[in-house]
C-alpha cells in the first residue's frame, strides 16, 4: 500500500512540480503528517525530492531528474486497455484516432506486459447501451464534441418535450459546452449558460443531445470560452444527475396498479419516478391494489411504459391517457374476438 502511495507521489511531483504538503495530502488520501514521512522515505530511496518555503514554495524533484517508474505492469496494462469505449469513441468520430494510438502504445510495451493487455480486451467487453433498443449515434454529436475539444460556445435549438399532450417547443440558447456524458446508451451535454454566474444552479444545464435540432458557433464568439478550472465532470454529473432525471418528469399520471403490477413496476419505468410514487401510495383497497401518483416524462412516454403492464395498471387520470388506453383496449377486443382457427375454417368452406 506505501509502496504504491510512494510511486504516486514521485510520479504527482515529477508531473506537478512545486506541490504543497496540502496539496499532496489531497491527492494521496493521507494526513499532511504522512506526506512528510512519505516525502523522507523518497529522499532515503535516493529520489532527489527538496521542499522550498515560501508562497512559491512546495515540493520539487532535483532539475532534470527523471523517474524511472513509468513502465506499466501488467495489471496497469490490462486496466488501460479496458478503459476505452468502442462504441463510444465511434460515436464522437474518435476510434480511428484511439486505434492508432493503441497501436503505438502497443508497440511501445514490453512483451509481457502486451501480452496482458491483449489477453483484457479479448476477455471483456463494455457495452453501454440498454438491452432492446437500437442505438443511435446524434446526427450533431461530433460536431458537438468538437466544440467541447476546443472550448467554442455554441448556438442551439433543443426540442423540449410538450407537458400533458401538448405538443413539444424549440428553445434556443448560447451555451459554452463543458463536456459529454454517455448514460445507458444516450448522450448528454453538460453546458453553462454565459453570463449566468449568478443564478441558483451557477448557469449549469444538461441536454439531451439526441434533442439538439440545430448547431451553431455562437453569434459574435471568436476566441475560445474560459473554463472554470475547478469543474470537474464526473462530480457535476454526480451531484445533479439525480435532479435532472426528475426534471424531465413533467407530468403526473394517476394509476392503480395490482400487487403484480406494483412488483413490475421498476421494470417499465424510471427508478426516480418509481421512488417518487411509492412515498405517497395509498394503502391497498379490498382487491389489493394500490393507487399512486405517477411521475412521467409526457402522455406518450407513460403509455408506452404502462401498457407493458396489461390488466395490472388501470389509469385513472388524466381522462385524455384514460381514453388511449380505452381505445387501445376496443382495438384488442376487436382483433382476438375471433378463434384465428375457426375462421381459417369458414374461409376455406366459403372457397369450396
Amino acid at each position: 500500500m506505501r509502496a504504491a502511495r510512494l510511486i504516486r507521489m514521485a510520479l504527482l511531483l515529477q508531473s506537478n512540480p512545486g506541490l504543497t504538503a496540502a496539496a499532496l495530502a489531497r491527492e494521496l488520501e493521507v494526513s499532511e503528517r504522512t506526506v512528510i514521512r512519505d516525502v523522507q522515505a523518497l529522499q532515503e530511496a535516493g529520489v532527489p525530492v527538496r521542499s522550498e518555503r515560501g508562497r512559491a514554495g512546495g515540493y520539487f524533484l532535483a532539475p532534470g531528474y527523471r523517474t524511472r517508474l513509468t513502465t506499466l505492469h501488467p495489471s496497469e496494462a490490462e486496466t488501460l486497455f479496458l478503459s476505452g469505449l468502442p462504441t463510444a469513441l465511434q460515436d464522437l468520430g474518435l476510434s480511428d484516432a484511439a486505434h492508432t494510438a493503441r497501436l503505438k502504445l502497443t508497440a511501445t510495451l514490453l512483451p509481457s506486459v502486451r501480452e496482458a493487455a491483449e489477453s483484457a480486451a479479448r476477455r471483456f467487453h463494455l457495452d453501454a447501451p440498454a438491452w432492446f433498443r437500437e442505438p443511435s449515434t446524434p446526427a450533431l454529436l461530433p460536431d458537438l464534441a468538437r466544440a467541447v475539444w476546443a472550448d467554442r460556445a455554441v448556438e442551439l435549438a433543443y426540442e423540449r418535450p410538450g407537458r400533458d399532450g401538448s405538443p413539444p417547443s424549440t428553445a434556443t440558447r448560447v451555451v459554452e459546452p463543458y463536456g459529454l456524458v454517455l448514460k445507458a446508451g444516450t448522450w448528454y451535454v453538460v453546458a453553462r449558460i454565459p453570463g449566468a454566474r449568478r443564478d441558483r444552479d451557477g448557469g449549469w444545464r444538461t441536454y439531451r443531445v439526441d434533442r439538439i435540432t440545430a448547431l451553431a458557433p455562437a453569434p459574435g464568439a471568436q476566441e475560445p470560452f474560459v473554463r472554470d478550472a475547478a469543474f470537474d465532470l464526473a462530480a457535476h454529473w454526480e451531484s445533479r444527475s439525480a435532479s435532472f432525471a426528475r426534471a424531465l418528469l413533467r407530468t403526473t399520471v394517476t394509476v392503480r396498479l395490482t400487487g403484480q403490477g406494483l412488483r413490475r413496476l421498476p421494470a417499465v419505468v424510471d427508478a426516480a419516478a418509481v421512488e417518487e410514487a411509492l412515498a405517497c401510495a395509498s394503502v391497498p383497497d379490498a382487491a389489493g391494489r394500490v393507487t399512486l401518483g405517477l411521475p412521467a416524462e409526457s402522455e406518450d412516454v407513460a403509455f408506452d411504459q404502462l401498457a407493458r403492464l396489461g390488466a395490472d395498471a388501470e389509469v385513472m387520470a388524466p381522462l385524455s391517457l384514460r381514453a388511449r388506453f380505452r381505445e387501445r383496449a376496443a382495438a384488442l377486443a376487436v382483433l382476438y374476438q375471433d378463434d384465428p382457427q375457426e375462421a381459417g375454417r369458414e374461409e376455406t368452406r366459403d372457397q369450396r
